[in-house]
Order: C-alpha cells, then sequence, then structure tokens
C-alpha cells in the first residue's frame, strides 16, 4: 500500500540505526569517564553508582527483548533509539553540568525525555491504527508510572539524604506534571504521525 506522505522508510531506519548507536556508544562511554574521573560527571551526591549501572540497563531493554522474543522480526531501531536517547541526554546534561548551571534544565529534561521515552514505547508496542484515545490511554499509562518510579527512585537513591529535600515535594510535583504533559505530546504526535500516513510502523515488540 503507497504513502504518499510518507518519509523515506529505508532512511528513517538508516537514520534511527546511527543516532541509535551513536547514543548507547556516547552514554557508555560517559559514563566509563565518570567512573574513571569521578569529579567530571558531575554527580556527586546523585547516586552516581545507581545511575552507572541502572542507564547502561535502561538502554539495553529495547535490544534484550527483541533478541529473546521478536528475533524474527526486524530490529526496531527507530523505537530503540527514542528509548535511548534519554538515558543519553540526561547523562550528557550532567556531564556537561547543566542540570545545576542551567535554569529550567531539569524541567526541560523531564518533558522532553518523557515525550522520547514514551513516543519510543508507543511505537514499540502499539497497533498504527490505534484510536487516539487509545495511543493517549497507553501513553498515559506508561509515561505517568514511568515518571512515579522515576520519582521513587530518586527520592530513595539520594534525595532524602541531600539538601533538595526541602524543596524535593514541589520539585516533584513538577516533574511529575511535565513528565505527563510530555507523554500526552508524545502520544498526539505519535497519533498524527500515523493517520497522515507520515510515519509507518509496527508493534514489534508486542
Amino acid at each position: 500500500m503507497p504513502y504518499s506522505n510518507a518519509v523515506d522508510q529505508p532512511r528513517l531506519r538508516q537514520t534511527a540505526r546511527v543516532i541509535d548507536i551513536a547514543a548507547k556508544v556516547g552514554l557508555v562511554i560517559l559514563i566509563g569517564i565518570a567512573i574513571a574521573y569521578p569529579d567530571l560527571g558531575n554527580v556527586r551526591g546523585k547516586a552516581s553508582g545507581v545511575r552507572d549501572i541502572a542507564y547502561p540497563l535502561g538502554a539495553l531493554v529495547v535490544p534484550a527483548v527483541w533478541w529473546f522474543r521478536w528475533r524474527d522480526r526486524p530490529y526496531p531501531w527507530l523505537g530503540d533509539a527514542l528509548v535511548t536517547l534519554p538515558w543519553f541526554t540526561d547523562t550528557l546534561g550532567n556531564r556537561l553540568n547543566l542540570f545545576d548551571t542551567v535554569d529550567s534544565f531539569d524541567d526541560w529534561m523531564h518533558f522532553v525525555n518523557w515525550a522520547l521515552l514514551t513516543a519510543g514505547v508507543l511505537i514499540l508496542t502499539l497497533r498504527q491504527t490505534a484510536s487516539l484515545r487509545e495511543t493517549i490511554e497507553r501513553a498515559l499509562a506508561f509515561g505517568v508510572t514511568a515518571a512515579l518510579g522515576w520519582e521513587i527512585a530518586e527520592y530513595f537513591a539520594f534525595i532524602r539524604h541531600s539538601s533538595e529535600l526541602k524543596t524535593a515535594y514541589t520539585d516533584t510535583l513538577g516533574d511529575l506534571s511535565l513528565g505527563s504533559l510530555g507523554s500526552i505530546l508524545a502520544g498526539v504526535t505519535v497519533y498524527a504521525l500515523w493517520r497522515s500516513n507520515t510515519l509507518h510502523t509496527s508493534p514489534q515488540l508486542a
């Protein structure tokens, strides 16, 4: 079936592949530098040890699921790239000390990263013919749950023992709200791209 408005699918897959691999390699390099030179990591007091383990694992979720369950299907480069980018951008932001030196950078990261992560999950798990209600429902189900899990993990990992505890309540509400808005944006965007036939995908991990 022709898709008159569709982007060049082979080119999209190739671009997604390059971005995905670059983000994964960049993530490993940045974490390696932080382990070797802790002062360059800019994550002192921010559960650096947990991040060094959790972030690579997060970037390996899609490859692991594909390898053990769906190797008969094409590799989902676009979905994997969208899921990997938040781990890389968060790490890069810390390495460049942007979280502590740029106003609202943390807010933007919560909004943008949750939009990317949710878009990846939608592309990986939802059929292209899904209705807007179904798309937003899954976007919120994943996005809000993941955002809540992130905030709980942050609290137990380092916030309860840091100076950030004084403002943690307000910051947590803001982060949850921004993450939820990012998830809604992802749902609306993915749905619009599907409906306009600009993006042609199939649920490769569902």
